[in-house]
């Protein structure tokens, strides 16, 4: 049975993710379609973690959208497994969007991800080419040929080629335009109000952690993970002036990285908790007291007991 919204369009709705090698615009991309942040974006390789589903509702369609973590070839044990959710999220959606930055020329990375993707032949696969604002014309003219001969050279049509640009919101509509007659016909599978299913404390310890990414070293991305201890309405409030009270624990491998992430008399540490905490009461709607700790767990990437802890 179809739903329809008027007389002649059925209403679609149906998965996508975008994939893409670490660092071509997926999580932009998600956040520009759904007008809000829900996945975290950072200009450090590699820090989705979380399947994060961002939901687009139209009056036609709606549209969720998954977005992996950039498959990569795996160095560690938290690498291995990162790939695994990236094929296994392939398989399950109805379109598959490929991120290409335009400023960049197909690489090996680029290469090993269609490879792959040819491999799953049922689902269809839009190239989307991402931070067209950096580049002129000729240059993303170029880059689309190289797109569609990548195609024809690994035995499989796209389904679209569209150049995009979240940063100047050029194009997003239409990426959405496009993705939408590529979703299989029915009812909306999440209410109205919904832009993520993500459980809250999730979202709340990507924040945080987007917050302590920034500005930190290069050696550090990896190696921080957050964890969301508890998050309870403060009692003996006035119903009008509700506070949440959030404590988290932001864990790093090492304790020569504690320095790094506290700051000098603990000011980096106070900047993240600020700056997250702003996010964090924009996306739940309330006043946040946030308490933070930094330890140390570790080498929790090669430690399965260390990431079933954090939740990986």
């Amino acid at each position: 049975m179809s739903v329809r919204t008027d007389s002649s369009a059925p209403h679609r709705a149906g998965f996508a993710c975008f994939v893409g090698r670490p660092n071509a615009g997926k999580s932009t991309l998600t956040n520009a379609l759904v007008g809000t942040k829900v996945a975290i974006t950072s200009n450090r390789p590699q820090t989705t973690r979380h399947t994060v589903r961002g939901i687009v509702h139209r009056p036609d369609a709606q549209l969720v959208l998954v977005d992996t973590p950039g498959l990569h070839k795996p160095r560690t044990l938290l690498g291995e497994r990162l790939n695994d959710v990236v094929r296994t999220t392939w398989s399950e959606v109805d379109v598959i969007g490929f991120c290409l930055p335009a400023d960049q020329k197909i690489g090996p990375g680029d290469r090993y991800i269609a490879g792959e993707l040819a491999e799953i032949k049922k689902t269809p696969k839009v190239a989307i080419v991402t931070k067209t604002d950096l580049v002129d014309s000729k240059t993303l003219a170029t880059q689309l040929i190289a797109i569609d001969q990548l195609g024809k050279e690994l035995g499989f049509e796209w389904a679209e080629i569209i150049p995009v640009s979240a940063v100047g919101d050029t194009q997003v509509s239409l990426l959405a335009d496009l993705l939408v007659p590529l979703l299989p016909e029915g009812p909306a599978l999440y209410p109205e109000g919904d832009l993520t299913d993500e459980p809250e404390q999730v979202m709340v310890a990507e924040l945080i952690r987007e917050a302590a990414l920034e500005g930190v070293r290069d050696e550090l991305p990896h190696s921080i993970a957050v964890v969301v201890e508890e998050m309870l309405p403060r009692e003996d409030r006035p119903a009008d002036k509700p506070l949440l009270d959030i404590h988290a624990n932001v864990y790093i491998e090492r304790p020569s990285q504690k320095g790094i992430i506290i700051g000098p008399k603990g000011k980096r540490l106070k900047e993240v908790g600020t700056k997250s905490r702003k996010h964090i009461e924009a996306l739940l709607g309330t006043p946040v007291f946030l308490d933070l700790h930094v330890k140390v767990a570790k080498d929790w990437q090669r430690d399965p007991k260390q990431l079933r802890k954090l939740g990986f």
